[in-house]
């Protein structure tokens, strides 16, 4: 029976398959295909020119022992070399490389021409170096100390961490992390870059928005110089691009990033991308650029919740140094609940007014920073409102906390509820009274007097009294 090339390679594979780990087996030698026996020449189609590279340097030899073992010591192997066009209507380019080291080609269609021998021009060179080296474009601040994990971001961070540990070789990839502005995109895919380069030193990591890019890839297309450009991003081992949703504008951009991601993800490489939404809510992308961000793990950032943000204030004041009363950092924490970027701009915002105006920083001047930050209330509290809360907080019967009596859980419910009708509500202290069965205003005053005493001396008193304050300004809001 006469060989063919399907039966050669098959042949080849079966030897293969018990030399090389089935991991890498599965990801260098399965999406091989024979394409051609002649005469003692087998030709093989490898999926890019990346692919084609790793096998001669890494597995030259193991293909030339087992090709020999099938077809003689005459057995030579060339390669055919697929190249994604970035465009379904063409037919994609082939590349053969004979023996002879001539390469020819097949579809001048093809909308990035493949140019082996021109040198890859960097757009991202550090000056003064000598030899090529990509600058990563990372911000050293944005690491995952930094980064304060809480139940809105956990599992993009924890995904990250991941990502970071073990690039390319993990569920994750693409990582697609998505949420509103300041919600901490930026920071999380900078914190993933700059992990790798500490744990990985020898990974080309970079870092770059969607609008660079796009400006990069115009440039280069007036330039004519298309092929440097999809080139000089096939080198890179961590890929992270913020903002992809801007892709929607630049449909000639989507065509490049679509050969590079295939290129990137096929040699086992890391990509990490960001967006204001999931990828099945982007507008204006390729469907086969959106089935591809569907690959890996979408992972969400919400608004961080109260916890969270007096843990990002407190990372903040201690990096830079800063002490604030815990009253202060909590009502900043509770009233500035958007995003981390209007959290840390209130901050700065505190701190500048307390240094030009010489001032020390207290709950009055904080309530003064932020109403730039804060809406006006549009809900009027009322003294019944307020009395439900307190009830609720402490499981004290609503009944109870109108009659007289001694007990003295009942008796500091009763004073807090009326220091915080007092102070949310436009009501009299005789009105405050009346509503407590009838008291009069020396009792307000009295109850309103003692909660102040009590919060100076009190710590878990002070702590119960400033998160019933939160809770009713929430109730206003």
């Amino acid at each position: 029976m006469a060989k063919t090339a399907d039966i050669v390679w098959s042949n080849c594979l079966k030897i293969i398959k018990d030399i090389v780990e089935w991991q890498h087996y599965k990801t260098w030698f399965e999406p091989i295909k024979p394409v051609e026996l002649k005469d003692y020449i087998l030709l093989i189609q490898v999926p890019s020119q990346f692919f084609y590279e790793y096998l001669e340097e890494h597995y030259v030899n193991l293909l030339a022992k087992t090709l020999k073992r099938e077809l003689g010591k005459d057995a030579r192997l060339e390669y055919r070399i697929m190249v994604d066009s970035g465009n379904s209507n063409n037919k994609p380019l082939t590349m053969d490389i004979p023996a002879n080291n001539i390469k020819t080609y097949s579809n001048n269609e093809m909308d990035f021409p493949l140019v082996i021998n021109n040198p890859v021009k960097n757009p991202f060179v550090i000056p003064g170096l000598k030899k090529m080296q990509i600058d990563p474009q990372l911000n050293p601040i944005y690491t995952f100390d930094s980064f304060i994990e809480g139940d809105c971001n956990r599992v993009a961070r924890r995904a990250g961490k991941t990502v970071a540990e073990k690039p390319g070789a993990n569920s994750f990839n693409p990582l697609v992390v998505y949420g509103g502005v300041g919600l901490g995109k930026t920071h999380l895919g900078q914190a993933i870059g700059n992990e790798v380069k500490r744990l990985h030193p020898s990974k080309v990591v970079l870092y770059v928005s969607s609008e660079k890019f796009i400006n990069q890839f115009q440039d280069h297309s007036r330039n004519n110089a298309i092929n440097d450009f999809i080139h000089f991003y096939q080198l890179i081992d961590v890929l992270i691009i913020d903002d992809v949703q801007f892709f929607n504008r630049a449909e000639r951009s989507q065509d490049a990033f679509f050969a590079i991601f295939n290129h990137l993800h096929q040699s086992g490489k890391q990509l990490v991308l960001s967006s204001d939404k999931p990828p099945k809510d982007l507008d204006g992308l390729q469907e086969r650029l959106l089935s591809r961000f569907r690959w890996g793990l979408s992972a969400d950032l919400q608004m961080p919740d109260y916890d969270t943000r007096i843990e990002i204030l407190d990372k903040k004041m201690k990096n830079d140094g800063l002490d604030m009363p815990r009253e202060v950092v909590k009502y900043v924490s509770y009233n500035i609940n958007s995003n981390i970027r209007e959290l840390e701009g209130a901050l700065i915002s505190l701190l500048a007014q307390s240094s030009l105006n010489k001032r020390e920083i207290d709950l009055e001047l904080a309530k003064k920073v932020l109403r730039n930050f804060v809406k006006t209330s549009s809900k009027e509290i009322t003294i019944d409102t307020i009395q439900k809360m307190v009830c609720e907080f402490f499981d004290v019967p609503y009944d109870k906390l109108l009659q007289k009596t001694r007990k003295r859980e009942i008796v500091q419910a009763r004073q807090i509820t009326m220091f915080l009708a007092k102070a949310f509500t436009k009501n009299s202290l005789k009105t405050i009274g009346e509503h407590f069965g009838g008291r009069d205003h020396t009792t307000v005053i009295h109850s309103c007097q003692t909660v102040k005493d009590l919060m100076d001396t009190d710590s878990l008193f002070r702590e119960n009294v400033m998160e019933l304050q939160q809770k009713v300004q929430l109730a206003a809001m």
